[in-house]
């Protein structure tokens, strides 16, 4: 396939290819294994827009800390088998470039996954997945699940979306007040959010909400806008000091620095794709306004 003068695929270390995009609307990196968007900044911007750890681990068969990470099919932990990878297998396989095409506008690839031999023996179910991306003054990433086999299949995901901010505490979150959420700091408990979401130590979240978020950054002085379709859960996550001290591919002082907005479908949310239907998950972020 050729690819559009703006794009470019590059291999900054052996055997582990990545697609750099340079347009006038915004730069991007692609890393083929598990379809992810490792960074985006829109022209004019200073600061990226999503967070990438220095200490992400870039190889084959491993989840890059950072970007946009697929969790597919299934959200956190395995539900019944604590053998398989956390967040399913999406965000660890390589996926095809099947086209790319770019506008006055912004570029937009579509990259393709489907079930084989080795995926069954992960998740015994047929599937093709195709992920879309557009790239410009806004980022908008789709993921539609086909179900391609003879049975249904209940789909537990998330586009697991890392923001960076200026400081953490000094970020509101905006569009979840009254929401039931499960904490899960701790004791898993449902809790009821009051006001805006400020932090003040670890957060982990599963808000029951269809809607998007306004995340103010103080530091940075603009906005962040998380929009989504297809989902029921939107998660909030800061791992604060003391877990980013466990992540190993995470300084341990880069809780300061990003906050991750998730369009997901979890818990009860989570979707059953019958035989031969579909299911579309997207999220698209945006700075409208300077705060």
């Amino acid at each position: 396939m050729t690819l559009p003068d703006c794009i470019t695929l590059e291999e900054p270390i052996p055997g582990y290819p990545i697609y750099v995009i340079s347009h006038p609307a915004a730069t991007a990196r692609i890393a083929v294994n598990g379809a992810h968007v490792m960074e985006w900044k829109p022209t004019g911007q200073e600061a990226p827009v999503l967070y990438m750890s220095p200490d992400a681990v870039l190889a084959p068969g491993k989840a890059i800390r950072g970007g946009i990470p697929i969790c597919w099919p299934w959200f956190g932990g395995h539900p019944t088998d604590t053998t398989q990878p956390m967040h399913g297998i999406a965000r660890i396989r390589p996926w095809e470039l099947l086209r790319a095409d770019t506008k006055e506008s912004h570029v937009a690839l579509l990259f393709k996954l489907a079930s084989n031999e080795e995926t069954r023996t992960l998740w015994p179910h047929d599937f093709t997945c195709h992920l879309g991306i557009s790239i410009g003054a806004s980022l908008e990433v789709s993921l539609m699940t086909q179900n391609t086999g003879d049975t249904a299949f209940l789909l537990g995901e998330a586009l697991h979306t890392y923001l960076t901010v200026g400081d953490i505490k000094q970020v509101t979150v905006k569009g979840l007040d009254e929401t039931k959420y499960l904490d899960t700091v701790g004791e898993r408990v449902v809790r009821d959010q009051v006001g805006d979401i400020v932090f003040e130590g670890e957060v982990d979240r599963q808000y029951a909400s269809t809607g998007g978020v306004i995340v103010e950054d103080r530091a940075l002085k603009r906005n962040l806008v998380v929009n989504k379709l297809g989902s029921g859960t939107t998660v909030i996550w800061n791992p604060w000091i003391e877990k980013s001290k466990r992540l190993a591919d995470l300084p341990d002082e880069a809780y300061h620095g990003f906050l991750c907005v998730e369009a997901a479908n979890a818990g009860d949310a989570c979707v059953t794709v019958a035989p031969g239907s579909k299911h579309v998950l997207l999220t698209q972020v945006s700075l409208p306004s300077i705060v």
